[in-house]
This record gives C-alpha cells, sequence and structure tokens, in this order.
C-alpha cells in the first residue's frame, strides 16, 4: 500500500511514517519545515519527502493519505484530496487501526514529561527482556528512533491531548484505548484548540473512559487537575505516584546533586541506583515509568536497574557540546512550568556556574501571550537570558518581561544573538538552547563560533 502523509515532518507524523514503512508499506511524505531530529530519521529510512503542498503531489493517487493536524481546509494538497476522493485517516486513527488494534497499549500523557517518560517506560520494558513497539515525540538515545514496531504485544505511545485533524478535533488520545495510562500533570496548554483548563479536562475525561475496568492508571497524587479529572469519572483501577510520602510509589533523591535516586512500590519493597538526569519533574517522570512497566510484571529492582542505563532523550536537556568548559544544551521547554523545572534542575546540578538562557517563544500558546504573567517568574533564576523575539509578538510580551530587568538581552534576528552571547558567555556557564522548534539554527551557530574563537 502507498500512504501519503501531509505534515511528516512533526514528531508525531515522522513516526507514524516509520512505523508504517516497518510494516511493509511504500510511504512518501511532505512538509514546510524540515530539520532534525526528525529530517534524519526519515532520511534513513528512505523516505522520500515532498518540500511544501502543492496538489501536484497526490498524482498518481496514493491508496490512502495520512494527515498531520498541522494542514487545515485551503490547504493546496487537503483540497486535492477531498475533490479526488482519495482515502485519507488522520494520524492517530491509522495508528490506532494498524498497529494498536490487539496490543497492550501504554499510554503517556499529561501536559510536561510525556516525551521523557514515554522514553523511560520503552527503554525499561527493553531492558527487561521485552521487545515493545513505541511511538514517542522524540528519540530516545538508547533506541536512536522515535518509533518502532516492535515484536510483542506491548507498545508505548506519547498521548498527547492536541487535537487530532481539521476533520477530528478531539484529543489524540482517545484513539489509543490503552491497558496501562499515565496521567503525569494537567496543566492549561494550547490556547489555539482550547479555552480554558475545563476544556483540557474534559479531553482528559474521555481519555478515562476508555480504560479498561482490567487495566491500570498510573496518576500523580501531588497533581491537583489530575486528581480533579480522576473525579470527573473513573473506572480502573489507580495507582498513585509522588515525591512525597503517602502515595502508592514513592521516589526521592539520596544526594544534593541529584544524581542517586531511591524508589518504593505498594508493597514496600525498594531499590536505588545512580543515574545521569536530574530534577524532581525528571524524577516524577521516572517513577510513573516504573509503575507503569509494573502493571505487566516488571519488578521495582528491574525497572531501577534499566534506568541506571537510561540515556535521555534527544531535545530533552541534551548536551550537545561542550567547548573551552561552556557546556552547551538542546531543551524542547516552551512552557513556563518546564522552563522554570529545567533551570531549577540546573542549579541543583551545578550549584556553583552561571546557568545561561536562550529561549524562543514559538508556540502558538506563547504567541498568544497566554503565559505572559508567567513567564518573567519561570526564567528568573537563570543569570542571565537571551531572548528571540518574534515579529509578531505584541506590546505585552514585552511588559511582561520588563521583571528580568538587565538580565535580559532581546534580539529579533538570530545571527545577532549569536553573536551577543558568544562574547558573553565564560567558561564554567551551563547554556541551554530552549525551542520547540529549530531557533533558526542558534545552538550550532554558537557552538561553531565558539570552536574557531575559543578552541575545542
Amino acid at each position: 500500500m502507498h500512504i501519503h502523509i501531509l505534515g511528516i515532518c512533526g514528531t508525531f507524523m515522522g513516526g507514524v511514517a516509520a512505523l508504517a514503512s516497518a510494516a511493509g508499506h511504500r510511504v512518501t511524505g511532505c512538509d514546510d519545515n524540515v530539520y532534525p531530529p526528525m529530517s534524519t530519521q526519515l532520511k534513513k529510512l528512505g523516505i522520500d519527502i515532498h518540500q511544501g503542498f502543492d496538489a501536484g503531489q497526490l498524482e498518481p493517487a496514493p491508496d490512502c493519505v495520512v494527515v498531520g493536524n498541522v494542514v487545515s481546509r485551503g490547504n493546496p494538497a487537503v483540497e486535492a484530496m477531498l475533490d479526488s476522493g482519495i482515502v485519507y485517516q488522520s494520524g492517530p486513527q491509522w495508528l490506532a487501526e494498524h498497529v494498536l488494534r490487539g496490543r497492550h497499549v501504554f499510554a503517556v500523557s499529561g501536559t510536561h514529561g510525556k516525551t521523557t517518560t514515554a522514553s523511560m517506560l520503552a527503554w525499561i520494558l527493553q531492558d527487561a527482556g521485552l521487545e515493545p513497539g513505541f511511538l514517542i515525540g522524540g528519540v530516545p538515545t538508547n533506541f536512536g528512533v522515535s518509533a518502532l514496531l516492535g515484536k510483542d504485544k506491548l507498545f508505548v505511545v506519547e498521548a498527547d491531548e492536541y487535537d487530532t485533524a481539521f476533520f477530528d478535533k478531539r484529543a489524540k488520545f482517545v484513539h489509543y484505548r490503552p491497558q496501562t495510562l499515565v496521567l503525569n500533570n494537567i496543566e492549561y496548554d494550547h490556547a489555539d484548540i482550547y479555552k480554558d483548563l475545563d476544556a483540557i479536562l474534559w479531553q482528559f475525561h474521555q481519555l478515562l473512559r476508555t480504560v479498561p475496568a482490567r487495566g491500570k492508571i498510573i496518576a500523580n497524587a501531588a497533581d491537583d487537575n489530575v486528581l480533579a479529572a480522576l473525579e470527573m469519572g473513573c473506572w480502573t483501577p489507580v495507582e498513585r505516584f509522588a515525591l512525597e510520602d503517602g502515595a502508592d510509589w514513592g521516589a526521592r533523591f539520596t544526594d544534593s546533586a541529584e544524581r542517586y535516586i531511591s524508589m518504593s512500590d505498594p508493597r514496600g519493597n525498594t531499590a536505588s541506583t545512580r543515574w545521569r538526569l536530574g530534577g524532581r519533574h525528571n524524577l516524577e517522570n521516572a517513577i510513573a515509568a516504573v509503575a507503569a512497566a509494573n502493571s505487566v510484571g516488571v519488578t521495582i529492582e528491574q525497572a531501577v536497574d534499566a534506568l541506571s542505563r537510561f540515556e535521555g532523550v534527544k531535545r530533552r536537556m541534551e548536551r550537545t557540546a561542550t567547548v573551552s568548559d561552556i557546556a552547551i544544551y538542546d531543551d524542547f521547554a516552551h512552557h513556563p512550568t518546564a522552563i522554570r523545572r529545567t533551570i531549577s534542575g540546573m542549579r541543583r546540578r551545578y550549584p556553583t556556574q552561571r546557568v545561561i538562557v536562550a529561549i524562543e517563544p514559538r508556540s502558538n500558546t506563547m504567541k498568544l501571550g497566554v503565559h505572559n504573567d508567567e513567564l518573567a517568574a519561570s526564567l528568573e533564576d537563570a543569570d542571565l537570558v537571551w531572548m528571540f523575539r518574534p515579529d509578531d509578538m505584541d506590546d505585552d510580551f514585552d511588559a511582561a518581561l520588563e521583571p528580568l530587568g538587565n538580565k535580559l538581552r532581546l534580539f529579533n534576528n538570530y545571527d545577532t544573538l549569536v553573536n551577543d552571547m558568544s562574547k558573553r558567555v565564560l567558561a564554567g556557564d551551563q547554556v541551554v538552547f530552549m525551542s520547540n522548534g529549530g531557533f533558526g539554527g542558534a545552538r550550532q551557530t554558537l557552538t561553531a563560533v565558539l570552536q574557531r574563537t575559543r578552541g575545542s
């Protein structure tokens, strides 16, 4: 079967492409914005990518068009698809019908931490001797790909609450029908789709309706919105996790630098290890993954031991270079909570070094100004902040950043921003680039400039 994917370079749709290719289908696709790691993954798979969304790419007609939520009515390829009568499906629908059916689905949901938690879970299952499939909105370093068909009945999917397609405005995750569901956290996000938090909670309520009574829900006991979603209706056994006492599953750091962790399960078993990550948010992600793996029999000892070999996720605090003792990281943080947690984690891990942040406010929610009141506070623990200012931001955005005072450097040009950074960063600095896009290649450019001017 020839499958053509509209919006193939998004992390989810790129994963669908990889799964379809592994299942033996001929896969092609199109997109406007192509950048790593997804472009690299698709190239390795030999998948042809058409630049742009012109109508001509649907001639001759594929057997099925899989439609990403990046496209809408008025898009030339969409209009040609509808006019021609070609069979089409959303990505989540295709995944549910062709990959998930008949498998034990682990759905990892939440505003933050989905990618890291799903990556940890897939790795724990793999390390325990199982051969799970997965589709994750990032590239786990242990696997090197964002999606894998797998060889057994287990499948881990990052369960996104964003809408499905222009013809299906439900959240993606209602298609997945999980047996094990992780509820990591719930906050207001996706302001271009949902008018308020209640609208998001309603989508999570629909997700809870799909989990069978013989399944398992792994819920964050410290998140009030998660608890509110459960109170709206729950028909499945729930196990709760928290970093504080009193939950079924517990976790804590055993050292100040957050390099050693200890966990406990509902039966009183404990396990400890040294790991490569840090931050309370990642410890929450980890205990959720350990609890989810336990729903299919992986013991806490096996799971925690696997975490000692978990290498992280590309673009999730990924250390991409060190030049003259200046450490450079790539991070996907684009919500104030994620920004704050990332900086806080770096502070605790590197208490004597400066934490430098370069940030690109690229998400639709950020551009709509929804996070203006929280943005400066989320950045206040950074020593210096370089902010890229898109042209479509209004004066309220500038005013919201005023509390940062002299630590803020504001630019509307990537090259100028990098040039200024290259003159001000110092040996020992931990430099974090935050964006859910490509940031104009600023991180790579800074690395090259420092290598040229300061040596390796």
